[in-house]
C-alpha cells in the first residue's frame, strides 16, 4: 500500500505572508516622521535682546536624546525631524567653547569667541546646556514656530 502525503506549502510562503501583512500595517508616526510622511519641524528665531545670537539650539528628551538646530547669521534655526514630547531646550556655542573640543585638522577658533559661525552674540553661559538654561518646550506634529529669546 502507498502512503500519500497531504500537499504543504513551503516554509517560505508563510514567512512571505506575515512579512507583507505588517508591510501593508499603516505607520504610527515614530520619531521625527508623521504617518503620513510629513516631517515634524521646529523652526524659530534666538535673540539676545534685540541681537541675533549665534550657536545651536539643541533639543534634549527625557531618555537622554539629543536633536540640534544651526542658528544662522540672522537668528533663525531649524530643527529638523524633531520627535514630538516634551523637550529640555540649550542654546550652545559651536566650536570648543562649551568644553567640546573641535574636531582634529578642524579650523582653529579664537579663545575668546563663543559664538559660532554667524555673526551674532554668543549666548550667555547659563543657557549652554538644558539642565540649567529653565527653558522648556512641547514639540507637536507638524512645522510649529518657537522664538527663544534669551537674558
Amino acid at each position: 500500500m502507498r502512503k500519500t502525503r497531504a500537499p504543504r506549502a513551503p516554509g517560505g510562503f508563510y514567512l512571505f505572508v506575515l512579512l507583507t501583512g505588517l508591510a501593508l500595517l499603516p505607520g504610527c508616526g515614530a520619531g521625527g516622521t508623521k504617518s503620513d510622511g510629513s516631517k515634524n519641524e521646529v523652526a524659530g528665531k534666538v535673540t539676545l535682546g534685540d541681537k541675533p545670537v549665534a550657536g545651536q539650539v539643541v533639543f534634549v528628551y527625557p531618555d537622554g536624546k539629543e536633536v540640534l538646530g544651526p542658528i544662522g547669521a540672522d537668528g533663525s534655526y531649524i530643527v529638523p525631524d524633531a520627535p514630538t514630547g516634551q523637550v529640555k531646550v540649550g542654546v550652545r556655542p559651536v566650536g570648543g567653547a562649551a568644553g567640546v573640543p573641535m574636531p582634529k585638522g578642524g579650523p582653529e577658533m579664537p579663545k575668546d569667541d563663543l559664538g559660532g559661525g554667524g555673526t551674532g552674540v554668543p549666548p550667555p553661559r547659563k543657557y549652554h546646556t538644558p539642565a540649567t538654561s529653565g527653558l522648556v518646550y512641547e514639540v507637536k506634529a507638524g512645522k510649529q514656530t518657537y522664538d527663544i529669546s534669551l537674558k
